[in-house]
Parts: structure tokens; sequence; C-alpha cells
């Protein structure tokens, strides 16, 4: 059943699938299915034009639909995604960051490289110079994973 509806469909059956993926696109956004649609369509349109020609078999389309997904989704991804706007806030969601030239009292002596201080409500991690807990210190720097910053004496 499903040969029939796909052999008298023709040409028509990336269109279909186009849309369906258009579709899919509305219904849970994510800027991807849309670059997949587009190509379907377009071979759909080529489709519609040299349906006929000897070398347009199906296996050719399929072929075809895959390079022209992956040049669309090359595209819309120079388009649309990539951006470094800036921002406002550049410390956002980067906590290690926004505690750089903040000072702390050593809340565990720093042995072998590393301890801790307490900032706020959070204990960190910290490395630097060995020193004694109570130790007044400055944060000079964060890890990028904002696990560990970097202390100095003050």
């Amino acid at each position: 059943m499903l040969d029939r509806i796909i052999s008298e469909l023709g040409p028509w059956n990336w269109m279909v699938l186009g849309f369906v993926l258009l579709v899919m696109e509305i219904i849970a956004p994510g800027i991807f299915m849309l670059w997949i649609g587009i190509a379907a369509l377009i071979i759909g349109a080529v489709s519609l034009l040299i349906w006929d020609a000897g070398f347009w078999t199906w296996q050719v389309q399929v072929l075809a639909f895959l390079a022209l997904s992956l040049v669309s989704a090359y595209v819309g991804k120079k388009l649309v995604g990539g951006h470094d706007d800036p921002t406002d806030q550049p410390l956002l969601n980067r906590r290690g960051a926004q505690m750089v030239g903040r000072m702390a009292t050593l809340a565990e002596p720093i042995r072998d490289g590393r301890g801790r201080i307490k900032l706020g409500d959070t204990l960190w991690r910290v490395s630097g110079p060995d020193l004694p807990a109570g130790t007044q210190v400055r944060v000079t720097a964060a890890a990028d994973t904002d696990l560990e910053l970097t202390v100095e004496r003050v």
C-alpha cells in the first residue's frame, strides 16, 4: 500500500516530506528541521521539472537530498547562528569570573597549592601559594570551568 502511495505521488513525495518537516519545525522549534525541509522542497521542485529524465532515479534523488540538506544546514548555521553579540552582562553564568578581585579569608589552609575560601555562602576551591587558615587573600583568576579560583595574599 505504501509503495502504491509513493508511486502515485511521484515528485510530490519530496514536497510532502518538506512540508512535514516544516510543520515539525513549527511544533518543536530548533531551527534544524527548517533547513532539511527546505532541501526537500528544493528536491521536490527539481523533481517536478525533470521527473521523466532517465538519470533522475530515486537513488540520485536521495543523494541529492542528503547533499542539499548538508549544504542548507551549513548555510543556515552561517546565516542564523554563531553571532557573538556584545552583551551588557559578560559574566552572566560565569560565577568564578564574578569572584575575581574579591577579598576573602582562607577557611582552610592552602597546602601543596590547594585550599578553600568562603565567599558568601559557598566554599570555593582555591590554588595559590601555601598559606595558613585565616589569611586574607584576593581572588586573581578563575578557571575556565569555574571550579577553582586562583588567589594571592593581600
